[in-house]
């Protein structure tokens, strides 16, 4: 997996903001999607509050691995799958969360089969895939192309 172009290819995914904002959901949220917990600093400061590139770097790292681990726990040979599913594997976690994630039934048995049509079909058959927009579909092709 390459860390990297996966963590710009979620960057350009979720934005980065240095400040807090209300995410869709409004929830007080900062840097690159890190929903702000009561055990952060930031917790209890108002929406527009800036936050340092050096804090919101640290949020995202954090953030990253955690969502490394649980698409890793989703998958039990994650670490042999191609680099493309791993990719969007990882990228889907950080955007539902690996409880929301291990939801997609189908679509993990899939990737556990290594069906990749079925796996972008179960992608599609999914709210999420329309609430997103651009990025499910950009997810998906990298599926098809696998």
């Amino acid at each position: 997996m390459n860390r990297e172009v996966l963590k710009e290819q979620i960057k350009r995914h979720e934005g980065e903001v240095l400040e807090i904002y209300e995410d869709s959901l409004g929830y007080l949220t900062l840097g690159v999607g890190h929903l702000i917990q009561k055990s952060d600093p930031e917790h209890g400061q108002p929406a527009g509050t800036p936050v340092s590139q050096e804090i919101v770097d640290m949020y995202y790292d954090d953030d990253f691995d955690k969502h490394v681990v649980e698409a890793k726990h989703l998958v039990s040979d994650f670490d042999t799958l191609p680099e493309n599913i791993q990719h969007v594997l990882v990228n889907m976690t950080f955007n539902l969360g690996g409880t929301r994630l291990g939801k997609f039934k189908n679509m993990l048995h899939a990737v556990e089969t290594r069906d990749w049509r079925e796996m972008a079909v179960q992608m599609e058959d999914s709210r999420w895939f329309r609430q997103v927009g651009r990025r499910s579909k950009e997810l998906q092709q990298m599926v098809l192309e696998t």
